[in-house]
């Protein structure tokens, strides 16, 4: 009877599991669900994009993204981006290092703003510099005498991104940063590093995969940003267009062709990011593996080992 008692306790266990478990059909219902959200507001989409984008042969694609004002569209979109990216890494680590080692003052205030792109439209963040940069506004006369252009300029467009894509790096590694903790960087300024060297050695390499993570984030959205952008831009063709209102106004002039082909463009961007994501999420995870397997490995040999 007492050797009964095992079994009759793992029958329970393994009873109550299935209890807890969903039945195969509501499973497949869920999966199906998903799946078939995925297929009409993503995967259908994406591919009439690419489908109307060749529709007309390689040669009317490639004539469409050779125009000279669409080329200009691209390369204020990567100009942009490569000034916002390295900008919002440099505001994401300080930020995310402040809030996530040290007590202050004003720390809630300082994640609230962090926070406050996503909770504002962009086009409200457009109107705000217009009202601040404008002719109009209140440093647009002091920045005329200077003969100095921000709105429907480069440098608008790059303020309206800016802050419409600030939040992704700080907020990546915030979380990481804390979950980290002080322990190294302790250790380390203990054995005599400086703090330069203990954030290139100890702090930086800790948090690399969710810096990395931020970054495809931020360019991401850098790259994409229409609201903030149209407000600022003044859509100057062949000056201040960029990719997403170079479609805005290839489509409005019936060109769908030269339309789908810069938005063809916008979309192997967001599949590159996708992929660049997850491949960071598997190495993390790999990484994540190999040292709890390492640990694992050295707790068994202690315990195995000589007394």
């Amino acid at each position: 009877m007492a050797g009964n008692t095992p079994r009759r306790v793992r029958e329970s266990h393994r009873k109550s599991q299935r209890g807890a478990e969903e039945t195969p059909l509501v499973k497949w219902l869920l999966v199906g669900t998903a799946g078939l959200f995925l297929l009409v507001f993503l995967l259908l989409p994406l591919v009439n994009v690419f489908a109307q984008a060749l529709g007309k042969g390689l040669g009317a694609y490639f004539k469409a993204l050779e125009h000279p004002d669409t080329l200009s569209s691209i390369r204020l979109t990567l100009l942009t981006a490569a000034i916002c990216v390295p900008l919002n890494v440099v505001f994401g680590v300080c930020a995310a290092w402040a809030v996530a080692k040290f007590e202050f003052r004003g720390k809630a205030l300082l994640i609230t703003l962090i926070d406050l792109p996503f909770s504002v439209s962009p086009v409200v963040a457009g109107l705000v510099y217009v009202v601040v940069f404008g002719l109009q506004g209140y440093l647009g006369p002091w920045l005329a005498d200077r003969d100095l252009q921000v709105i429907f300029a480069v440098p608008g467009i790059v303020l309206a991104t800016l802050f419409v894509t600030f939040p992704f790096v700080a907020r990546e590694l915030i979380p990481v940063m804390q979950a980290t903790g002080t322990d190294q960087e302790q250790a380390a300024m203990t054995l005599g590093a400086s703090g330069w060297q203990t954030f290139w050695r100890v702090t930086l390499p800790s948090v690399k995969w969710g810096l990395l993570y931020g970054v495809i984030l931020c360019n991401a959205r850098a790259m994409g940003e229409f609201g903030a952008v149209s407000v600022v831009s003044g859509h100057i063709t062949g000056l201040t267009d960029t990719m997403p209102l170079r479609v805005e106004k290839l489509y409005i002039s019936y060109d769908s062709t030269g339309a789908f082909a810069v938005a063809s463009l916008l979309a192997l961007l967001a599949l590159v990011t996708l992929v660049a994501k997850t491949w960071l999420e598997w190495r993390q995870e790999r990484q994540f593996e190999a040292a709890q397997h390492v640990e694992t490995s050295t707790s068994r040999d202690e315990g195995t080992g000589p007394t």
